[in-house]
């Protein structure tokens, strides 16, 4: 998939931000050609430094990393570690944060896989309100601030499987067989997408325009909210020519309801 899309977008870099588990090597050595990958690294993981250049009368296979580098809990653990302090605008969605931060690039290999240059970095809390973690990059150029600033920007997963069983019907389809499934599947993942870019440039215009109630009071609209924005947005390009026996005029407050109500109809 990240093949294909990077394929519609010739000449861009992007970057895919992930969970611990796509911090795999065989994942990793396969799409870092192409993307940037940011993901969580294990503090136990196994580094190396580069290989040493090959001589020109070297025999026998290539070396693919050089000597064993201390894992990431020894700079942790280590007083002399030059840490370096980063501020953070906005932490997970929320005020500013400071953090304490140090990056080196390694070689991260595992037996029988294959070696994948990597920048990885350090994050520790200096009040101690979340324990130290350890990111990675597939872009050696990148910096500390770039990683991080990349990383919190990531979307639950979990978050989205949730909302696209409850309004879009993912994995409530009915077909008897696999292979519709199999296609019908990503094509919802894509709806709840397209959705949500959309509904991102219609907050960008009304920041208030999602449903509230009198007991509770949304910062932010959620899926349902979007998907009704867009309902809304798609419904008003179409107009509709009835013959006038057929027509009745209703206020528009009533009107405006009525749209309102099949717009959220969970």
């Amino acid at each position: 998939m990240l093949h294909v899309v990077a394929g519609w977008l010739p000449g861009r870099r992007m970057v895919v931000v992930a969970d611990s588990s796509f911090a795999a090597l065989a994942f990793l050595d396969a799409v870092a050609s192409y993307v940037t990958v940011v993901t969580r690294l294990r503090l136990d993981a196994a580094l190396y430094a580069p290989a040493p250049p090959r001589s020109a009368h070297q025999v026998g296979r290539p070396r693919c990393k050089g000597a064993r580098l201390p894992a990431l809990q020894h700079h942790l653990d280590a007083p002399d570690t030059p840490w370096q302090t980063l501020t953070i605008p906005r932490w997970y969605g929320r005020k500013r944060r400071t953090v304490e931060v140090y990056s080196q690039t390694a070689v991260w290999y595992h037996t029988g896989l294959p070696p994948v240059p990597i920048r990885w970095l350090l994050i520790r809390d200096p009040h101690h309100t979340f324990a130290p973690q350890a990111l990675l990059s597939t872009h050696l150029r990148l910096s500390p601030r770039q990683m991080l600033t990349f990383f919190i920007q990531r979307w639950a997963v979990e978050t989205t499987f949730e909302q696209a069983r409850a309004h879009l019907g993912l994995e409530t389809q009915r077909q008897w067989n696999d292979r519709a499934i199999a296609r019908t599947t990503p094509v919802l993942l894509a709806l709840f997408s397209l959705v949500t870019l959309i509904a991102h440039r219609w907050v960008k215009k009304r920041p208030q325009g999602w449903h509230a109630t009198a007991w509770y009071k949304k910062v932010k609209p959620t899926f349902a909210d979007a998907l009704a924005g867009v309902r809304k947005h798609i419904w008003a390009t179409f107009s509709t020519t009835l013959p006038k026996d057929d027509m009745v005029k209703i206020p528009r407050t009533l009107f405006n309801r009525l749209i309102h109500t099949v717009c959220y109809p969970n």
